[in-house]
């Protein structure tokens, strides 16, 4: 078996679409020799053009000597049957998502390749073992799951089978490195990592929307202000396509046993039936022209015409609560009966929070400041609570620089909810040992631009306040769906750091 670093390695690519056209770029620029093979006459041919037009584009913007330009395009070699793979070194399929072709091309790429010959497939939701087990030598056969677009994307996850050979996986993790990419270890499950670990972003967001908390536009405010992700959960399910994002979601969740913790919500299967796609529809959560630029979203924000509170009571003792009033200019003062009342739970809904108390839910206040507040600030209130006392707090904050959202009353508000709900699903990945728990965040970093890997967002609420978000979440909504992990569970109960392993 060639080392990956050898300067005479070959590489075949099978599939010339955008995934193969990126793979066979960034390993050329790597300063490997690349055949491109594709089943379509030309279609190689033209792919091999394209990519050297994409070398010269790097040339223009500074970006590539125009040497190396020449020599990575150079190195593309177009190729029309597999039995031209036979001198390569490894071969990496990337064709459409159909087991049945897969394995038929596996089949035949191991007649034609030599005994050392490694073959990986780029497969996004098919099981390797389900592609392997129609090859004579399964310890050679793995994955290769790299994303779109190739070239930007730095992330490959490396798919171990069930009998993936450990050096196969070593080699391929070399041949990643030298594409100049990220490559991370996978166990192969459903959706392997990626696909997994994203699940609960957009399933969180559906439930709450779902369960008319807050709107799709709320829920994107919080989480791009609050927890700086670059999209919400809404505007990303929009932007990958519903028609994409729900089977997916359906593909993991019946290959997890339907586990209630990735389970989506019906409002996702609506906007599926309905063809409401998103961008490429032109609705989808949202409304977009033809640009794709969003049409009349609501706004997120929580506009009042009330005067400011001025003095305020505190539901109980809280520092980091009477912090943030001193911070905004509200005088704590003990309760006389028509101050607004503030509470900062964590995981408690507005409802448990004055039940346990004893304050009044009337004049309640929920803040939430287990996130970001510098830009926007989450409150919310009982059923049946003064609107006056809501206004009055909001227009506190306002006046502060803040936007504010107000939400109808619920368990860990919405910052809370979706982050317990990713760190959590972190922790069982790691438990299950689907990746290490490092890997786990830089994939997870890198794969979706999430600012924290899920383990590294138990940390940043706190590992004790995020068990106690699923717990109380488990309590008042009697679903197993927010059952915290023994991971997770265990680490608290030891003060253990989250990413300590077995």
């Amino acid at each position: 078996m060639k080392r990956p670093d050898a300067p005479n390695y070959l590489l075949g690519v099978a599939g010339a679409g955008a995934m193969g056209q990126g793979i066979a770029q960034v390993s050329a620029a790597g300063g490997m020799r690349v055949l491109l093979l594709d089943a379509n006459r030309g279609a190689a041919e033209t792919a091999v053009q394209t990519i050297r037009g994409r070398f010269a584009r790097q040339v223009e913007k500074g970006r590539m000597s125009a040497a190396d330009a020449e020599s990575a395009g150079a190195r593309l070699i177009p190729v029309q049957n597999v039995a031209d793979l036979a001198d390569c070194d490894t071969v990496v399929e990337a064709i459409f998502e159909d087991l049945e072709v897969k394995r038929a091309l596996f089949k035949e790429i191991e007649t034609a390749v030599g005994a050392d010959c490694l073959i990986a497939s780029n497969t996004s939701s098919i099981p390797i073992a389900s592609i392997a087990r129609v090859c004579e030598k399964r310890g050679r056969i793995a994955g290769l799951h790299f994303f779109n677009p190739v070239p930007l994307m730095k992330l490959v996850e490396v798919i171990t089978g069930p009998e993936t050979a450990e050096s196969t996986a070593e080699v391929l993790t070399a041949l990643g490195k030298r594409m100049g990419r990220v490559p991370v270890t996978v166990a192969d499950a459903p959706g392997f990592l990626v696909n997994m670990g994203g699940r609960a972003f957009t399933t969180e967001g559906l439930r709450i929307a779902h369960e008319n908390v807050a709107t799709p536009a709320q829920i994107d405010a919080i989480m791009r202000d609050c927890r700086h992700f670059r999209m919400g959960p809404f505007e990303l399910m929009d932007l990958t396509g519903i028609d994409v994002n729900f089977p997916v979601s359906q593909i993991v969740y019946n290959g997890y046993m339907q586990d209630p913790r990735i389970k989506t919500s019906p409002n996702h299967k609506a906007r599926f039936d309905a063809g409401r796609f998103g961008r490429k529809s032109g609705a989808g959560w949202f409304h977009y022209d033809a640009k794709g630029q969003v049409l009349g979203s609501p706004s997120p924000d929580h506009e009042t015409g009330a005067a400011p509170a001025r003095e305020v009571s505190l539901a109980e003792s809280d520092d980091i609560l009477a912090a943030f009033c001193a911070e905004i200019g509200l005088k704590i003062v003990s309760d006389n009966g028509s101050a607004p009342i503030l509470a900062a739970p964590i995981g408690e809904d507005a409802t448990q929070s004055a039940v346990r108390t004893g304050a009044d839910f009337r004049r309640l206040v929920a803040l939430d400041l287990l996130c970001d507040t510098a830009k926007r600030v989450t409150v919310m209130t009982a059923p049946g609570a003064d609107p006056a006392a809501r206004d009055g707090v909001a227009a506190a904050i306002a006046a502060s620089g803040r936007k504010v959202t107000a939400i109808k009353d619920s368990p860990g508000f919405v910052a809370q909810r979706i982050g317990a709900m990713i760190a959590n699903l972190g922790c069982y990945m790691a438990e299950i040992a689907l990746a290490s728990p490092a890997d786990i965040d830089v994939a997870m970093k890198l794969g979706l631009n999430y600012p924290l890997g899920p383990l590294e967002l138990a940390e940043d609420m706190g590992v004790a306040h995020t068990h106690r978000v699923l717990t109380q979440l488990q309590a008042i909504t009697g679903e197993d769906r927010y059952r915290p992990t023994p991971w997770l569970a265990r680490r608290v109960a030891l003060s253990l750091p989250i990413h300590t392993e077995a």
